[in-house]
């Protein structure tokens, strides 16, 4: 399920300026003269000019820098004389010819008012219509990139989600049942934060949410937010930090003050090994970054400086604890580590059932021999996993996911996808079934290994030629002496294999 983000306000209504004024009375002057001065003139060649000054047809001619302009004689009266006009031609003779005529003529001057006026107009116009557009994009306006211009940098770029967006509740998350009971308390201090605060204690400033890849740790935070019913900013530490110093420390000021206007409210920071990295592992590294360091400076400073009986509460999420400032997990910052580790049998069974509510399943579906086939997944494995046997079901048509299809999709996600376009040699063949076949001897001849679920000479991935696929029925956090010996000689099985019946090994 999925979050709605705060819908924006709306622009504000769009205001003329004294520019846009002066460009419509420009317009409206300039079509008003070019109505004028060629209304009711009809434009002839020059010849045929010339021709009307030999029947002295012409009253009167005008002669301008770029075209002449005449008045024909009248017919018949009443009748309005006629106007017409010619491109000027270069002719030394034209005024002898008019004389002769007795045809009346004078110069005119053409003013080139609007012409310099377009010629000044135009390029500040085209210049202005420019400059507002960089600057809406500079601002984040319409338009801009993805997080906004450079006069936006400093402004946090976190996702704020409001109380009607969060869909997610506890009941949507399985799989880590003591990872929700600690976060209810933070769900019932957002909720009624005087029952806190009356004995005199206080709610942890931070809360980190420690846990492999895909274990739910960020769907978590959302469900605290969801069951608390208020605000959720999310924001990856990766975006906190720029090219530009100063960026970062300036969009942790943003942060804090936005999530101080929208308390009560959860500030979550998923990936904070971006953000929180030890400070001087990079100088001893050779990727000394001092942007880091100040970012996480200021946000030292801003989890000392805010009061957490206003309702704003920290959580955070990394895979990779160790990494982390030291200051970042003392008391009174992170002071509180939920594990989120990856589900066991039971919770996979019920991650699962929360994922099949979506798909269409057989009769024969049970998912706790799902569950049991799938050690070691997380919840976001699971997930996929439903999925891909959704897929394959669909690829054959049918009209419900079946056994074979979750099967199928559990070899897809441990070995990879079949390229069945690979021929293999008969040889080739040969020498690949003999070498899983030693992996599965040595694999039933001990004992003390996982089951074995499928042998196969089919290609998968990137470069098995086949495979002998082990899976464990039941979860295991020990592993003794023996059990890792019997790992190994299954491991070196396909050699042997390849040793004792062809006198030789391969690469495989």
């Amino acid at each position: 399920m999925g979050l709605t983000p705060t819908p924006k306000s709306d622009r504000p209504p769009f205001r003329f300026g004294l520019l846009y004024i002066l460009i419509g009375i420009w317009l409206v002057l300039f079509i008003t003269d070019f109505l004028q001065y060629n209304q009711n003139v009809e434009m002839v060649p020059y010849s045929q000019f010339l021709s009307y000054v030999r029947e002295k047809k012409v009253a009167q001619v005008t002669i301008g820098s770029e075209r002449i302009q005449g008045t024909l004689k009248q017919t018949n009266k009443g009748k309005q004389q006629k106007e017409f006009a010619t491109l000027k031609v270069d002719d030394p003779q034209l005024t002898d010819r008019l004389s002769r005529a007795g045809i009346k003529f004078s110069g005119l001057y053409e003013s080139k008012f609007w012409q310099g006026l377009l010629a000044w107009m135009v390029p500040i116009f085209l210049f202005f219509l420019l400059f507002s557009f960089l600057m809406k994009r500079a601002a984040g306006g319409a338009g801009a990139p993805r997080g906004g211009g450079f006069l936006s940098m400093g402004k946090s770029k976190a996702k704020i989600y409001v109380e009607k967006g969060l869909k997610v509740r506890f009941d949507d998350v399985a799989g880590v049942d003591e990872g929700k009971e600690e976060l209810r308390e933070i769900v019932n201090f957002l909720k009624d934060p005087a029952r806190y605060t009356k004995l005199g204690g206080r709610m942890p400033k931070g809360i980190l949410l420690v846990g492999p890849p895909g274990t739910g740790k960020t769907l978590l935070a959302k469900a605290v937010a969801g069951e608390a019913g208020v605000p959720f900013f999310s924001i990856n530490g990766s975006e906190f930090v720029e090219l530009f110093v100063g960026l970062g420390a300036a969009r942790v000021r943003d942060l804090f003050e936005q999530a101080r206007n929208h308390a009560p409210c959860i500030l979550f920071i998923d990936e904070l090994d971006a953000l929180g990295k030890a400070r001087g592992l990079s100088s001893i590294t050779g990727s000394g970054n001092d942007e880091k360091e100040q970012t996480l400076n200021q946000l030292l400073a801003e989890m000392d400086g805010f009061d957490t009986s206003k309702g704003i509460v920290i959580l955070s999420a990394t895979n990779r604890p160790e990494v982390l400032d030291p200051a970042l997990l003392r008391a009174g910052r992170f002071d509180r580590h939920v594990v989120i580790d990856k589900p066991d049998r039971s919770g996979r069974a019920k991650i699962l059932e929360i994922h099949m509510k979506k798909v269409t399943l057989a009769k024969e579906i049970n998912s706790d021999v799902l569950s049991s086939m799938t050690a070691g997944f997380s919840g976001a494995d699971l997930a996929n996993l439903v999925n891909e046997a959704a897929l394959i079901a669909t690829r054959r048509q049918a009209d419900a996911v079946e056994m074979r299809d979750f099967t199928e999709a559990v070899e897809r996600i441990v070995a990879g996808l079949e390229r069945k376009s690979r021929l293999l040699g008969a040889k080739e063949k040969r020498r690949v079934a003999y070498h899983e076949m030693g992996h599965a001897v040595v694999a039933l001849a001990t004992g003390e290994t996982d089951t074995i679920h499928k042998v196969s000479i089919i290609p998968r991935g990137i470069g098995a030629l086949g495979y002998t696929m082990q899976r464990p029925t039941e979860d295991r956090y020990l592993m003794g002496m023996r059990e890792l010996e019997n790992k190994l000689a299954m491991m070196m099985g396909g050699r042997a294999a390849e040793a004792m019946f062809f006198d030789d090994i391969s690469t495989g």
